[in-house]
């Protein structure tokens, strides 16, 4: 190689190297120059900071630059047609499909932004009360895809064996009510409702509690009296001649208790455990014969003479006066009492349906017979008793003493109803 072509060698090599050297420091320039005219921009995505240098135009090509694509729910602090600028903070934020169903009813979607139940709640104008169950609480953070479940309490007037409340609940059934109040049922206790009904606010809830309790009683029985006619005793007159007993009868009864409250007896069982024994009463019937009456005197049996003004003597009238005896008969058949009266039957325990004058009431029911203390009120006198009509006076008992009378009445249940009561008595002979 001669000496010309090694100069134009080095000469082309210098060449290529400056050339290169050109392109090079021209690249760099660009590339600086370039980078140089990047915006700095601030984004926050679902709360996590990143500053971004972009040649961007608009929020639209930015967001296209971090690949995200913005969805109608999503939440942008921009608009997507805004022009990006050095210094720009923009905040992104997903939305969130969220499924709310409220008891039990139809699922409705949602998308929200909020970060927690409670706001989004607030988001939706979704207003719950104290008694209400949710499935999530207000400050549990939400995911994407969340089912949330709300069941509304509603209050039910609720009635356990007389003790009434208003309570709050969200159960559907009357079973699942008592479930969740803790309240058994026993064998006997009622229901207004079935188990398997719907609640609904405008139906209360009654429980009847009841039970049933054997009850034993003992009970006294009144002893018949029988009467004999005596013609050795004055009439009217009385003698014990055997003393009567009450006899005891023991009873079993089945009481039916509704919230406490007694609503029934049944007799289950009677047992006599002693026999009540007649009492005999002797009653006079003899009649004392009159005393024949004195030959009257003459101051007697004539006219008493009186001197006259004239001195002559003239007859006057004597009056008789009735006797005080017949007086107070008149007084006695006329009186009227203020007597205490019950009121019984001949199918009483131990009766024998036979009164003391021999009157058979089982024949007769609808006869008006009473009982009488013989001392106040005559065996066989007729009698008009206040509210009870005429009646013959043609038994006695055991517990008729004093101002006390039985009147008689065809069943127990009139008997029963006719209770004790005060009323007027009056003897008619």
């Amino acid at each position: 190689m001669n000496r010309i072509e090694i100069i134009k060698k080095a000469v082309s090599q210098t060449t290529f190297w400056a050339v290169l050297s050109v392109v090079l420091a021209s690249a760099f320039l660009v590339t600086v120059t370039y980078e140089a005219t990047k915006a700095s921009v601030q984004v926050t995505q679902n709360g996590e900071k990143e500053l971004i240098r972009t040649h961007a135009d608009t929020v639209d090509e930015l967001m296209s630059e971090m690949d995200i694509t913005v969805q109608p729910h999503d939440e942008l602090s921009h608009k997507l047609s805004d022009s990006v600028e050095y210094g720009m903070d923009v905040e992104y934020i997903t939305s969130k499909s969220i499924h709310l169903a409220i008891d039990g009813g139809e699922q409705k979607d949602y998308y929200t932004t909020a970060d927690t139940v409670g706001e989004f709640f607030k988001e939706n104008d979704l207003e719950f009360k104290e008694h209400d169950q949710l499935s999530h609480q207000s400050g549990e953070r939400l995911a994407d895809g969340m089912s949330i479940e709300v069941a509304e309490a509603f209050q039910v007037t609720l009635n356990d064996g007389g003790d009434e409340e208003s309570v709050w609940t969200t159960k559907s059934t009357v079973g699942d009510l008592l479930d969740e109040q803790r309240i058994e049922l026993n064998d006997l206790d009622e229901l207004n409702l079935d188990e398997e009904a719907w609640l609904t606010a405008d139906t209360p809830l009654e429980i009847t509690r009841v039970e049933k309790v054997t009850e034993i009683v003992e009970e006294e029985t009144d002893y018949s009296v029988e009467v004999k006619k005596d013609d050795s005793l004055p009439k009217g007159e009385r003698k014990v001649l055997e003393d009567g007993q009450e006899g005891l009868v023991t009873k079993e009864y089945e009481v039916t208790i509704e919230n406490g409250e007694e609503v029934s007896r049944e007799l289950v069982e009677e047992t006599v455990d002693q026999e009540s024994r007649r009492e005999i009463v002797a009653l006079g019937t003899k009649v004392d014969e009159p005393d024949p009456q004195p030959a009257m005197t003459a101051s007697a049996s004539q006219p008493e003479e009186e001197p006259s003004s004239s001195g002559k003597v003239v007859q006057t009238s004597a009056k008789v006066s009735k006797s005080s005896e017949e007086t107070s008969r008149e007084k006695e058949s006329s009186q009227t009492l203020q007597m205490h009266a019950t009121a019984y039957t001949a199918e009483c325990t131990g009766c024998s349906g036979i009164t003391a004058t021999g009157i058979d009431l089982n024949a007769n029911p609808d006869k008006k017979v009473v009982a009488v203390d013989p001392s106040v009120i005559p065996l066989g006198s007729r009698v008009w008793v206040e509210g009870y009509g005429t009646a013959v006076a043609g038994d006695t008992g055991g517990a008729i003493n004093g101002k006390r009378i039985d009147l008689h009445v065809p069943s127990k249940s009139e008997a029963y109803s006719f209770g004790s009561k005060t009323v007027k008595v009056k003897i008619l002979d």
